[in-house]
C-alpha cells in the first residue's frame, strides 16, 4: 500500500494559529533513518545512516545532520549506552566529517569555535570508587566503576578542554539512587552549555542536573534531589533558566507526597532557575499519568514560548503552548525491533526547525518525492518510506 501523504493517523492534534510550526527531526531509535517531517506530518527529507543512532543529533546551519552513531563495538555497551562514531552528513547524504572515539555516548554539542563537546565514559581510579555511596549493593562491574567526562575536541579531533567528573563529585553529596547499579557514578544522558562555556549535564542516577565551572572544573550548582526523577535533555534558555524533562523514573517520595500519583507514574518538564532554584514554569498532562516515559525523551523551547515534547515511550511528539494546550500531536509509524523492547516506535528526542531556520535555507522541502510503504510483519505492522 503507498500514500504520498502521511498516515491518516500521524498528525493527531494540529492548531496552525497556536503552533510555532516548522519541521520537526526525529529518528527511530531502533532503525538507521532520520527523517524531517512538516507540520502534517509528511516526510520532506530523509538520511539513511550508517549505524542505528547513538541518541543524539542535531541541524547544523549549513544544513548538515551531525549525528552520533553505535558501532556495537563500544567496551562499555553493558552501561546500555554507546556512540563510537561521530558524523556530520550532508542534506545528500554524505559523510563529510566523522570521529571515532568508542567512550562517546548520549550527547554531544558543537560550538561557536567550531570545536565540538562530548560526553563520554571514564574508568574511575579503584581510590576512589571505594569511597562511592549508594546504589545497588553488589553490582559494580568487573573493569571497574564508571564515571563521565567532557572532552572539547577541535575539527582536526585534537583535545582543547576536559573535565573528568570524579575529580570533582563529591561521594558525600553525589550519591547514586539506590535502585541503580553500582556499575557507573552518575550517568550524564545530555548536556549544554552556558554563555561562558559551563557545561550543565543531567546526571540521571543522581537526580540532578549538575554546572561544571569551564575554568575551574568545579560543581558550581546542582539542583534536583526530591523533585527529578532520572532526567534527561537539559537545555539553557536565554533567560538562562534551564529547561529539563523529568522522567519521573525512581522519583523520590517528598514529590509524590505533595500530589496523589505515584512516584513512579508520570513524566513532566520543568523550567527551574539557577540563580534562586525555583521552578518558574511546568508543564503536566492532566491527568499526569497521560504524560509518561520513563526512558529517553526530550523538551524543545520554541521561539514563541511554546515547548515541544517527545514522550519517547509511545513515540510521541507534541507540542504544547505555555498554559498547557496541546496544539500539535504526531505519533511515529516507524516500528523497529529493539531488544527487550520488541516490536517499537520509541523515539529518543525530537526538534523542531522553524521554516526560515538557516538550516533549512534553500533546501528541497518537498514532501512527494516520498511514498510511504505499509509492511505488515508477523508480530505487527510498521510504516515504511518507499
Amino acid at each position: 500500500m503507498y500514500m504520498t501523504k502521511a498516515p491518516d493517523d500521524s498528525v493527531t492534534r494540529y492548531d496552525p494559529t497556536l503552533s510555532f510550526g516548522g519541521y520537526t527531526l526525529f529518528a527511530a531509535h531502533g532503525g538507521t533513518d532520520a527523517w524531517l517531517i512538516d507540520m502534517e506530518g509528511r516526510i520532506c527529507h530523509r538520511w539513511r545512516l550508517k549505524s542505528r543512532p547513538g541518541s543524539g543529533m542535531t541541524l547544523l546551519p549549513n544544513g548538515n545532520l551531525l549525528v552520533l552513531s553505535k558501532t556495537g563495538k563500544e567496551p562499555t555497551t553493558f552501561l546500555g549506552t554507546g556512540g563510537g562514531e561521530l558524523h556530520e552528513i550532508d542534506w545528500d547524504g554524505n559523510v563529510v566529517w566523522r570521529h571515532e572515539d568508542e567512550y562517546m555516548h548520549h550527547d554531544f554539542k558543537r560550538l561557536a569555535s567550531g570545536n565540538t563537546l562530548l560526553n563520554r565514559h571514564v574508568l574511575i581510579p579503584e581510590e576512589t570508587a571505594s569511597t562511592v555511596r549508594g546504589g545497588i549493593p553488589g553490582t559494580e562491574h568487573e573493569s571497574g566503576m564508571w564515571g563521565n567526562a567532557y572532552r572539547e575536541i577541535t575539527p582536526d579531533g585534537k583535545t582543547a578542554w576536559e573535565w573528568l567528573g570524579y575529580e570533582h563529585m563529591d561521594p558525600v553529596v553525589d550519591v547514586p539512587c539506590a535502585l541503580c547499579p553500582r556499575s557507573i557514578w552518575g550517568y550524564v544522558n545530555g548536556i549544554d552549555t552556558t554563555p561562558d562555556g559551563d557545561v550543565v549535564g543531567s546526571f540521571r542516577h543522581l537526580n540532578n542536573l549538575v554546572i561544571a565551572d569551564r575554568t575551574s572544573g568545579e560543581i558550581k550548582w546542582r539542583w534536583g534531589t526530591w523533585e527529578l526523577g532520572h532526567q534527561h535533555n537539559p537545555t539553557i534558555l536565554d533567560s538562562g533558566n534551564i529547561l529539563v524533562l523529568d522522567n519521573g523514573y525512581h522519583r523520590l517520595p517528598p514529590h509524590n507526597l505533595r500530589t496523589t500519583v505515584s512516584a513512579e507514574g508520570y513524566s513532566r518538564v520543568l523550567e527551574v532557575n539557577p540563580r534562586t532554584d525555583n521552578i518558574e514554569w511546568s508543564y503536566e498532562a492532566e491527568p499526569p499519568t497521560g504524560f509518561w516515559s520513563h526512558i529517553c525523551s526530550s523538551a524543545q523551547r520554541m521561539p514563541n514560548g511554546n515547548t515541544v515534547i517527545c514522550e519517547s515511550g509511545s513515540g510521541r511528539i507534541f507540542e504544547v503552548t505555555k498554559e498547557g494546550k496541546i496544539v500539535w500531536q504526531f505519533i511515529s509509524s516507524f516500528y523497529e525491533k529493539m531488544g527487550r523492547y520488541g516490536l517499537t516506535n520509541l523515539v529518543y528526542k525530537a526538534k523542531r526547525y522553524g521554516a526560515d531556520d538557516p538550516a533549512l535555507v534553500r533546501k528541497d522541502l518537498s514532501p512527494h518525492k516520498y511514498d510511504w510503504t505499509l509492511h505488515r510483519t508477523t508480530d505487527g505492522i510498521a510504516e515504511r518510506v518507499g
